[in-house]
C-alpha cells in the first residue's frame, strides 16, 4: 500500500521518512526507513499499526500528537550514531489531523548551532 501523494524524491532521501494515517496504520516508508526498520520487517511494516511496535510511553505521545496536531522532537544515540527524530502531525485538506510523519536523520555528534538575526 503506497501513498500516491508523496513525491518520488522522498523515496531516496538520506533520512528515514515514515508516514502513518490517523488510525496509526503505516502508509509509507521511504528506502532509508525500510532499511532502518529491516529487523522488524522493513517494507512489510506498511499496513501495520504503529501501536504494535511502541511502549506505553510512546503510545501516549502518539495519541497526544494525533489529538493535538503537535510535534515531538528529540535526539538519540544508537549503534554509535547520533540521530534527530522529528515526529509531527500531517493534515488533510480540511485542516484535520490525518496522521503522523517521522523523520529520522543522522546528525554529527558535534553539530554546530547558530543563532541568526
Amino acid at each position: 500500500m503506497e501513498h500516491k501523494n508523496i513525491p518520488d524524491w522522498a523515496f531516496r532521501m538520506n533520512c528515514a521518512v515514515t508516514v502513518a494515517d490517523a488510525d496509526c496504520n503505516i502508509i509509507y516508508m521511504n528506502e532509508r526507513s525500510r532499511r532502518t526498520f529491516s529487523n522488524r520487517g522493513g517494507a512489510d511494516l506498511i499496513g501495520h499499526n504503529l501501536m504494535d511496535y511502541h511502549n506505553d510511553r510512546s503510545k501516549e505521545i502518539i495519541r497526544r500528537l494525533l489529538a493535538e496536531g503537535g510535534t515531538n522532537a528529540y535526539t538519540i544515540e544508537k549503534e554509535g550514531l547520533k540521530k534527530m527524530i522529528f515526529q509531527t502531525a500531517w493534515f488533510d485538506d480540511e485542516g484535520h489531523v490525518a496522521g503522523l510523519v517521522e523523520l529520522s536523520m543522522v546528525i554529527p555528534a558535534d553539530m554546530p548551532h547558530y543563532v541568526r538575526q
